[in-house]
């Protein structure tokens, strides 16, 4: 045994003492010992036991009392509670306030060494997850959470609601924005942590290899299939399965994804019974399901059935206050994982980042400090973003103004395209990002956004009721 660990024994009888000591010794461990609760808890701090053995009937405060203060003082450190007559009512109220394990006396030495490794392991595991849930909260705190945008305020809550839950969750957001993040910090901050996490992407395999991913096959379904293969499904038994891309599957696959989501059941690929699977599903896509939908390229149904809880990841442009964060963040990941030590980046280059329009999102941010920190200089990213047209470019490439169908111009069916009513539409399109960029810029300080785009500020007023834009929009 790790011979940093102590137990502490509290136990009137001096005998009993003796002999748990002698066995936690034996065992590797350090050993404290009080006669009574009184005296266990005068000293409790100085001694910062990482297990307690604790007789249930001691002179003066009882055990019971005693099992108290000590999880009002130190919850995290598991207690055994030892008996000669294990009253069910004693029992019962001892794992109410927090005993981990009860053994009546005698005990077998095999029973203690056993209730010793148990309440150790499970402390060993539940500080694991106590750390997990910190590196992981950290990270989407970092990744998704930084700056004090309303919008990621809400995502934020969100994601506090929903995650101890078994309930569908939709991910919404353009390319880069963080939606794999999103989903492993649900699955981490939720009731499955110690269960899969298993991530398929939708759009990375043809139909049919999809369905024998997601769903497994039998033996002889296919020329080739030797034996039968389990499916992404069941290795997320009782775990969460992250479907990523969700709206590039298939309209077969959506049919059978659908029965998962109702009935919780699913055929193998060449296979007549059914299944059963117990999974969280967490979809997400960078597209617009309703209007995929409408032109009949994903089910209504499905889309009712997924659309449970949305969780919409606004683009970074749109949280231009949270760079800041993110680059202090990636900074130390990459420092730390290439043995660099890049310092903070000069005010010419934030103010470069600050002003810069992030077309990929997160992940463009991430990929250029990357670049930064392994060049060991930011001169080279600094040089790209002082090329002339670079502000330009990166709003050019912002999927919402260069999608023509977006603006009305449905080439597929050979309709004329009204090209005044595209103009004027593309024309609007333009103004309100311009307008949403601006005030991001300036933190939605309206009066330095007018002076910034020219304008009064009742026009500005005008302009943004016209399209639809308030801070908390």
């Amino acid at each position: 045994m790790n011979e940093r660990m102590t137990v502490l024994v509290i136990d009137d009888d001096p005998g009993i003492r003796d002999y748990l000591e002698t066995l936690a010794t034996r065992q590797g461990y350090g050993v404290y010992t009080a006669p009574d609760g009184e005296t266990a808890l005068a000293n409790f701090d100085s001694m910062h036991p990482d297990l307690v053995t604790l007789d249930a009937v001691l002179p003066g405060m009882d055990g019971l009392e005693t099992l108290r203060r000590i999880k009002q003082r130190a919850p995290e450190v598991p207690v055994i509670m030892l008996s000669g007559h294990g009253h069910a009512r004693t029992i019962v109220e001892a794992m109410r306030l927090g005993a981990t394990d009860f053994l009546r006396k005698p005990f077998e030495v095999e029973e203690l060494e056993l209730a010793f490794r148990k309440a150790l392991d499970n402390r060993a595991l539940e500080e694991e997850v106590r750390s997990l849930r910190g590196r992981v909260r950290s990270e989407a705190e970092s990744l998704l959470m930084g700056g004090d945008n309303p919008k990621m305020r809400e995502v934020r809550e969100i994601i506090e609601q929903v995650a101890d839950t078994d309930i569908t969750v939709l991910i919404r957001g353009e390319s880069g924005t963080g939606k794999e993040v999103v989903a492993r910090a649900l699955f981490q901050l939720g009731n499955r942590r110690s269960r899969p996490f298993v991530k398929v992407n939708c759009a990375a395999l043809p139909s049919e290899l999809l369905e024998s991913e997601l769903f497994g096959f039998e033996k002889g379904a296919f020329t080739g299939a030797q034996k039968r293969k389990l499916g992404k499904f069941e290795y997320a038994n009782q775990g969460t399965i992250f479907l990523d891309e969700i709206s590039e599957m298939a309209p077969g696959l959506q049919a059978k994804l659908l029965q998962v989501l109702q009935d919780g059941e699913f055929s193998r690929l060449g296979g007549e019974a059914d299944v059963r699977v117990d999974a969280r599903i967490i979809a997400a896509t960078n597209r617009n399901l309703e209007e995929a939908v409408r032109n009949g390229e994903f089910r209504e149904d499905l889309y009712y059935r997924l659309n449970v809880v949305t969780i919409l990841i606004p683009p970074l442009r749109e949280r231009i206050d949270a760079v800041p964060l993110l680059v202090e963040h990636f900074l130390q990941k990459y420092n730390e994982q290439y043995k660099k030590d890049l310092e903070k980046l000069s005010p010419e280059t934030m103010k470069l980042l600050m002003e810069y329009h992030w077309p990929g999102n997160v992940r463009e941010l991430e990929n250029m400090i990357k670049r930064m920190v392994v060049l060991g200089s930011e001169q080279t990213v600094l040089q790209e973003l002082n090329k002339p047209g670079a502000m330009t470019r990166s709003l050019a490439a912002d999927p919402d103004e260069t999608d023509l169908a977006a603006l009305g111009a449905d080439f597929s069916n050979g309709q004329d395209v009204d090209l005044k009513a595209i103009s004027k539409r593309a024309a609007q399109i333009a103004e309100k990002k311009v307008i949403e960029r601006v005030l991001g810029l300036t933190r939605w300080n309206r009066k330095e956004a007018a002076e910034r785009l020219q304008i009064s500020y009742k026009a500005l007023l005008y302009k943004m009721k016209e399209n639809g834009l308030s801070e908390g929009r």
